[in-house]
């Protein structure tokens, strides 16, 4: 306390601070007459006190002590001088030495703490790179150079380019490893290094698919004893077993590897026995298959083991086991935290920022495709093992809704719901109120739910041709979930039936703009401005697909059509070739093919794709007639038979056919066949005056004996043909007048004869819109018969209507037809409601 000193109230705390002494005043140095007369003198000039050797102002003078040492006494006190200078440098101040300036420098010298007046350092002396060391060290890096460039090339999937990398890698390793033995040192070589050349040259050479060659680079390896945990490497031999279907071998190597790996590696040796569980189930060894996945899910269960098992109980019909092993399944720990950890808080911002930032990072993403595997997987097995566990379908699906209600996928027992209704789509039961009724229960679940069904139910009614109901459903659908494009196609398919193409278009428009990806909405709005004759749009609706849908048949044939009606024949020709280069096989595509070289004027092209045609399909009438044809025309009226022989069966009662290979064989010659043929004609239609034409010039030609009956007998026919003639046209006569006779009638006649003027017209364009191509087809045929030699004989100017020019290819694909669009969930997505077909057309 004494120390302390205490401040008075009226001392001035900060007194003093602003004092100085004037003797360090720098700024008054050129005033102050002292200092310059010491400048100016030789006192100013003075040498320094210091000596040459460490001491004091006055001389250094030795100390004798007890050990008979002489020590400088450097000053009074017994301190060296700081500053002393001792062969001409200074002395440092401390273990470290001054900052560069010495006080021998004092005069004349510049100040240069960084040495820079001695000029630039020399340069470093360079390796000598001649020596054998130096020459291990380099090879030794351009290895291990090659062995990532060749990891870079594979990674890439430049696979020939990591091939030649490892292999160089290779050349040069045992290059070093001769360098070392002619050096002496080769008790130095790089173990590490000749593994992991060996071990890269191996796979890449399996990435090559070169098996044998990564086989022995294996074996190497594995045989070498110096390598230490070479043994697991069997594990790959064992993988190359397994691609060349050397099943018992790969088990073998399996099991080496297994032996050779210890405890401690756990979930190595849990892959490695599912891959022994793997290759089992391959070569149809059931049991041993169960009895290395069952020991997998007792010590470590996972998704695909789980699903392994059921697949194998369900190869051998165990009902039970089936049962536990689902139960397991769907038991199986994730190791996925709950979702409402990525609900963001309102109250913590910073937290919310941190939610944000990890809502779509890659661990998510991972978390997100294990949880669709698992659904994937259970969804699967429910369909897989539902028929077999129970007496029924029914009761053995309930039994897996009730099993998954109780695990931790809830939210699947939905959509195993709504699997069970398709199922029964599946199986064509369209009828099955079964499943209409598992569908209507979800009409009040939630909106996504709700969703589903709606569509399925909606898709299910179209197929009945009950348009009310689809539509209705279809609405349903659109009201629980808006932007669903499977509900916007099926109501534009309900409004495609009604006819209301632009409608239509519009309701798949908005189905393309809640999903571009969807394919069915753009094949539905081509065919919708098809049918609206806007032809350039449609195009670039189709074009759009085909870029989309590159191998798709009907997407081809379409544009191929478009270009046809664009009177384009050159590409619909060329897509036409593209079609058929996915499906070689299609008669239609290749009729429509032969029939555009025949506009073009091209026959043996023409001729080409016709007989590919008939070989395919024999049964189409419009091919039999063009080939028959064409042997008429090109005088070969023998092979012509064979075709109209066919047409003959397909069309029994049409007399035209047999009338053709009648007229074929007198064509030929063969005038005994041809009576024959006529005879049998007129026994089968005694009323064809054609026939009775030729067999009365064909007796008379034969001199034959019958020539009178027949002649008598066409007398007859053309006269009961005049009179049916004179029937119908009178009949005619007094329909007109009828309908005259109507329309000058009364007010109330008139009101029904307004409806029927009303309905004649649709009736009418409904039969032009029926047969117009077709008949079209038949009638340009049947032109083209008349337009031969002997044109005016009776059987070729038969009436083209009696060709069934309205006969339907059954085999052809069906290219009208706009897509439905029932969700297809029912193996990837989320819900169970797949598709039934991928073209039905509305009638």
């Amino acid at each position: 306390m004494e120390n302390l000193h205490l401040a008075g109230e009226e001392e001035d705390l900060y007194s003093g601070y602003n004092d100085y002494n004037p003797t360090f005043d720098s700024e008054e140095l050129e005033n102050d007459v002292g200092f310059q007369q010491a400048v100016r003198t030789s006192h100013g000039r003075r040498p320094p006190m210091t000596a040459k050797f460490p001491g004091t102002a006055i001389g250094a003078r030795p100390l004798a002590t007890s050990f008979g040492a002489r020590i400088p006494l450097a000053s009074s006190m017994g301190r060296p001088m700081t500053g002393a200078v001792q062969d001409g440098a200074a002395r440092p101040m401390t273990a470290v030495r001054a900052a560069g300036y010495t006080s021998s420098l004092t005069r004349g010298s510049t100040f240069d703490p960084l040495g820079q007046s001695k000029g630039p350092a020399p340069s470093l002396e360079a390796k000598n790179e001649d020596t054998p060391e130096e020459k291990i060290k380099i090879l030794e890096k351009k290895v291990n150079d090659l062995i990532e460039e060749s990891c870079m090339a594979q990674s890439i999937g430049a696979l020939q380019l990591a091939l030649e990398k490892a292999k160089e890698a290779g050349r040069k390793e045992r290059a070093l490893v001769r360098q070392r033995e002619q050096s002496g040192n080769a008790d130095h070589i790089n173990l590490d290094l000749t593994y992991s050349v060996l071990l890269n040259l191996a796979n890449q050479y399996a990435n090559n698919e070169m098996y044998p060659e990564a086989l022995n680079s294996y074996q190497v390896i594995v045989k070498n004893k110096m390598f230490s945990n070479a043994g697991r490497l069997k594990v790959n031999m064992a993988n190359i077993y397994v691609k060349q279907k050397n099943y018992p071998k790969a088990i073998k190597f399996y099991r080496m590897a297994l032996d050779q790996i210890s405890n401690a590696h756990k979930e190595m040796r849990i892959k490695i026995m599912q891959n022994i569980g793997v290759v089992f189930v391959r070569m149809g060894q059931y049991s041993d298959a169960i009895t290395s996945f069952e020991h997998i899910m007792s010590e470590s269960p996972n998704i695909k083991t789980g699903f392994n098992l059921i697949l194998c109980y369900y190869a051998i019909g165990d009902r039970e086991r089936m049962k536990k092993a689902f139960q397991k399944l769907i038991s199986v720990p994730l190791g996925i935290d709950d979702e409402d950890k990525y609900i963001p808080s309102n109250d913590d911002t910073d937290s919310s920022m941190v939610i944000e930032a990890i809502k779509n990072d890659k661990l998510h993403q991972m978390e997100r495709d294990l949880k669709v595997l698992a659904e994937k997987y259970i969804m699967t097995a429910a369909k897989l093992i539902a028929p077999a566990i129970e007496t029924s379908f029914a009761t053995g699906f309930d039994w897996c809704v009730d099993m998954v209600k109780n695990s931790q996928y809830v939210e699947l027992a939905n959509d195993l719901e709504i699997n069970k209704a398709i199922t029964y789509l599946r199986q064509k039961d369209f009828n099955q109120v079964e499943a209409v009724e598992t569908l209507k229960t979800f009409e009040k679940k939630d909106s996504r739910v709700k969703s589903a069904a709606a569509t399925n139910l909606s898709f299910l009614y179209f197929l009945e041709k009950d348009y009310d109901q689809a539509d209705r459903y279809a609405d349903l659908a659109m009201t629980a979930d808006r932007y669903n494009p499977a509900a916007l196609i099926n109501k534009g398919n309900t409004v495609f039936v009604k006819q209301d193409y632009e409608k239509a278009a519009e309701f798949y428009k908005e189905a393309l703009r809640n999903d571009s990806s969807c394919t069915e909405a753009l094949y539905n709005l081509g065919l919708t401005y098809k049918k609206l004759n806007r032809l350039e749009e449609a195009l670039d609706c189709f074009l759009k697909l085909h870029a989309i849908l590159r191998n798709s048949a009907q997407v081809m044939y379409q544009l191929a059509n478009l270009y046809e009606l664009l009177e384009d024949p050159q590409q619909a020709i060329e897509w036409l070739i593209q079609v058929l280069s996915v499906t070689h096989t299609d008669p239609q595509a290749l009729a429509k093919l032969g029939e555009l070289y025949d506009g073009e004027g091209d026959k043996s092209q023409a001729f080409q794709y016709y007989y590919e045609s008939f070989r395919y399909f024999p049964s189409n009438i419009d091919v039999i007639e063009w080939l028959g044809a064409y042997y008429i025309e090109t005088q070969f009226c023998e092979k012509a038979i064979q075709y109209f022989e066919r047409a003959t069966l397909i069309q029994p009662t049409q007399v035209k056919w047999q009338l053709m290979v009648a007229s074929c064989y007198r064509r030929s010659g063969n005038y005994q066949k041809a009576l024959e043929t006529y005879k049998d004609i007129h026994r089968k239609f005694p009323e064809n005056v054609e026939c009775l034409r030729f067999l009365v010039r064909l007796c008379t030609d034969m001199g034959l004996k019958e020539v009178q009956e027949y002649a008598t007998k066409l007398k007859k026919a053309e006269k009961m043909k005049e009179i049916k003639e004179q029937r119908v046209k009178s009949g005619r006569e007094g329909s007109a007048r009828g309908r005259r006779e109507s329309r000058e009638g009364s007010a109330g006649s008139a009101v029904s004869q307004s409806e029927s003027k009303q309905l004649s017209p649709l009736l009418d364009s409904g039969r032009d819109s029926g047969h117009s191509s077709n008949s079209t087809k038949g009638e340009r045929l049947s032109a083209k018969m008349r337009s031969l030699p002997g044109s005016n004989e009776p059987y070729e100017a038969s009436s083209p209507k009696e060709i069934d020019a309205s006969y339907v290819d059954p085999l052809g694909p069906q290219m009208e037809r706009p897509k439905t669009g029932a969700k297809k969930r029912m193996e990837d997505d989320d819900f169970a409601d797949e598709e039934l077909g991928d073209d039905l057309l509305p009638e």
